[in-house]
């Protein structure tokens, strides 16, 4: 089971988008070198403002490029990093993974899922009416969130667009994602 990443994007300041680059360097235990969120803490704002001492269990944030697809059929032009995202890959089911699931990127990095991306006004405020996309419920009526998910950097290395990624599901039983 895998897939491929089709975007990296990395921004060493506090802003909703981040550039696409040709290459990032993850760092084990840290996140995505150069890039704000990166750090052994929490390092998004919201949470440092609750407890700056949380474990960042948000070191790299992935997305599914499928995702763009699907905004795009509601109207919506949505590219690469311009959700806040670190890696964007196609051909994965990255919201049915379980917590613990390993993904290798390229040859080397390796992340470990931890949660779903928690999608936030911020969405509403670069696209209006975006949040309502991101946000909306499976076939039993029950909330689902499609605005990515959060991981920890496990084995650092660079990462690019055209590499594989390796899907390594824990032993069970599995962990259905939930907010971090």
């Amino acid at each position: 089971m895998g897939g491929t990443i089709s975007s990296v994007s990395r921004n060493g300041t506090y802003s909703f988008s981040k550039p696409n680059r040709e290459s990032i360097t993850l760092l084990e235990g840290l996140g995505v070198e150069g890039d704000v969120h990166a750090g052994v803490t929490v390092r998004h704002r919201s949470r440092m403002e609750r407890d700056p001492s949380q474990p960042n269990l948000r070191q790299v944030h992935l997305i599914h490029e499928e995702l763009f697809e699907e905004v795009r059929a509601a109207g919506f032009e949505v590219v690469a990093g311009q959700l806040g995202e670190n890696v964007t890959t196609r051909g994965i089911d990255l919201l049915g993974l379980p917590v613990g699931t390993l993904l290798r990127l390229g040859d080397q990095a390796v992340v470990e899922v931890t949660g779903l991306r928690n999608p936030c006004a911020q969405i509403d405020g670069f696209r209006k009416g975006l949040l309502k996309q991101v946000v909306g419920r499976d076939a039993d009526g029950a909330v689902r969130f499609k605005a990515g998910i959060m991981s920890v950097v496990v084995s650092g290395g660079v990462v690019r667009p055209g590499d594989p990624v390796d899907v390594v599901l824990p032993d069970g039983p599995h962990r259905a994602l939930e907010i971090v």
